[in-house]
């Protein structure tokens, strides 16, 4: 078997694994107890917090793998940066998504100006930028040299976002897993988060796997178009016109 045909049935097997593991967190969030206060809408907890810590890793993946382009100058790590982050801001809308319909009963409104909300609003429209700025170059080293910059001081957000919690006033309830001390959460609600935070980083893996295989794709693409379009030594080359060598008419000659 050929090296791509491997790659092809690894990433397969790994769509099979995280479909499996995102049916098993669905079956574990349905069955756990409900929360005594907030009863049922608790639910939300297995797709609301999963979701914007695979968001975490996305963004400290893009980081890392922008520090081994710079170390490296291997386009393949600027190719797997841009795939996480845009994966990861795939995640973060849909934890911002997944808070305001659970806020919208919980607080009573869509949306407010918390500390949290604001900061991961915040990180949300910069990993946007960057990844609009990367639309807006060309050249394939100039975008891997530009966007490494922001790709490492953006990732500086995440302590900001999760800790705005305790370090103001907020109206969001502080973390739940990630926090100081040991978890505020039932055991079955645990069990059941765990298994959902590893299901969404499974379905996170096998999108940046996709992902990275459609920005090889690409780019072997551009790689080829360019080639096509250069010059070819001797296209410059003519042959001569039949017309100017045999020279001016001597029809008539011989009289």
């Amino acid at each position: 078997m050929n090296p791509a045909a491997t790659q092809s049935a690894r990433r397969d097997w790994l769509g099979i694994v995280a479909a499996v593991a995102i049916l098993g967190a669905f079956i574990l969030a349905l069955l756990s107890p409900p929360d005594r206060v907030q009863g049922d809408l608790t639910r939300m907890l297995y797709i609301h917090v999963p979701t914007i810590l695979t968001a975490y890793l996305a963004f400290i993946v893009t980081t890392v793998a922008t520090i081994a382009y710079l170390v490296s100058r291997r386009l393949s790590w600027d190719r797997l940066a841009a795939s996480s982050a845009e994966v990861g801001v795939v995640f973060l809308g849909l934890a911002i998504l997944t808070g305001m319909v659970w806020g919208k009963p919980v607080w009573g409104v869509w949306w407010t100006w918390d500390a949290r909300l604001t900061t991961t609003a915040l990180m949300f429209f910069i990993y946007l930028g960057y990844l609009g700025l990367r639309r807006g170059i060309s050249d394939p080293v100039a975008r891997a040299r530009r966007s490494a910059i922001l790709g490492i001081v953006a990732v500086a957000q995440i302590p900001i976002v999760h800790f705005s919690v305790t370090w103001w006033n907020a109206l969001h309830q502080p973390p739940t897993i990630l926090r100081p001390g040991d978890p505020q959460i039932d055991t079955p609600l645990l069990i059941a988060l765990l298994v959902g935070i590893g299901a969404f980083m499974l379905v996170y893996a096998w999108l940046v796997a996709r992902r990275v295989e459609l920005e090889r794709h690409e780019a072997a693409r551009l790689d080829a178009a360019i080639d096509d379009a250069a010059p070819v030594a001797g296209d410059a080359i003519t042959s001569p016109s039949l017309d100017a060598a045999t020279g001016p008419s001597t029809r008539g000659a011989g009289t």
